[in-house]
């Protein structure tokens, strides 16, 4: 009879091995359960209300909208207290706020709102700059911003879209354009100087309304955005000098949209319901080669959950962590239930 073989485990080995079994638990979510009450170890939540999430430089803060509409808030991620951004004087409401390279924050939001038609609001936004001090309003930049616009994270420079519903007297019905341009500050005053246009959707081969997204770095020569409404939508990417474009997922009939970018420039996110195809609003986050190699992995699972998705993510400048946000199959894009942390080192130890 051959004797017994006995297995020996180190303290904190079966812990280590009982987490990563239940991390990879893929048994179907009972009704009415939510993506929070079954979180991987490597995914935690920081704060209970918010949307559009962006890193401080050093990645010890995040910069988030309340709501469509809504304030500013930064929260400092080792003690998790909030700051207002924009409490200190009136406006109408934000929808995107982002990080400049010197530390002051662009936003982009409508000069006025109606109640009764927000997504007027939402179409007649403006940018503008408020100055990391908070000693008074931000400053109108004098353009317009159809979405997101795109921020160099080196320079003081971004990229931005106007539609044609933004400038009816000037593009043609159903265009887009992307432009760039730099922030200088005149007697203490922002503005934009270098403006020039990118790409208009009039030269593009193919029919689809376009969005800035991010620099691809080291050197930000080239430009990802969304072709949204082409076969879907599809990841695109432009040489900001030559005007080239390339498709980088071609996917007929699925939902590609681009989001935040990795630091060594080799990959984007994506929302991404190829899981599903079920479209925009059944998306999770997606891991997308930049060369052209399709995709790596897939991130996240919250489409999973009958009701729900994860979306709008963003890379920390280390490259080490992802934040993103919850969000509801039922609500419209970019509206958010809190963002969340994904420590990607940690993800890819207990994967393998």
């Amino acid at each position: 009879m051959k004797s017994a073989k006995k297995l020996f485990l180190l303290p904190g080995t079966i812990t280590f091995i009982c987490l990563s079994f239940a991390a990879e638990d893929k048994s179907a979510p009972k009704e009415g359960e939510s993506p929070v009450d079954h979180l991987p170890p490597w995914v935690r939540r920081v704060t209970w209300f918010g949307e559009r999430a962006d890193w401080s430089h050093d990645g010890r803060r995040i910069l988030f909208v309340e709501k469509t509409f809504g304030d500013v808030y930064e929260v400092e991620l080792a003690t998790g207290i909030l700051r207002a951004m924009t409490h200190h004087y009136p406006h109408y409401g934000y929808t995107r706020a982002l990080y400049l390279a010197n530390g002051d924050l662009l936003l982009s939001g409508p000069d006025h709102f109606d109640p009764k038609k927000p997504g007027d609001a939402r179409t007649q936004c403006w940018l503008f700059l408020l100055d990391k001090s908070l000693t008074r309003p931000a400053l109108a930049l004098g353009s317009k911003c159809s979405e997101g616009p795109a921020v160099s994270r080196k320079r003081m420079h971004i990229a931005w879209t106007h539609v044609a519903a933004e400038y009816p007297d000037e593009m043609e019905k159903g265009s887009s354009r992307m432009q760039e341009a730099d922030i200088i500050y005149e007697n203490g005053a922002p503005k934009l100087v270098h403006q020039s246009v990118i790409l208009e959707s009039k030269d593009l081969s193919f029919k689809c309304t376009m969005e800035t997204q991010n620099f691809v770095p080291p050197d930000e020569k080239m430009l990802t955005f969304s072709a949204y409404g082409y076969q879907g939508t599809e990841v695109c990417v432009v040489d900001v000098a030559t005007k080239r474009v390339t498709n980088l997922t071609n996917s007929p009939g699925e939902y590609d949209e681009p989001e935040g970018i990795f630091p060594d420039g080799r990959f984007t996110l994506v929302e991404c319901d190829k899981q599903n195809k079920k479209g925009s609003s059944y998306v999770d986050l997606w891991k997308l080669r930049l060369d052209g190699g399709g995709y790596v992995e897939r991130l996240t699972y919250f489409s999973d959950y009958p009701g729900y998705k994860s979306s709008n993510p963003v890379v920390s400048d280390d490259g080490l962590f992802m934040a993103f946000q919850m969000a509801k199959s039922k609500d419209p894009a970019g509206v958010g239930y809190g963002i969340f942390i994904y420590d990607l080192t940690m993800a890819k130890t207990y994967k393998r």
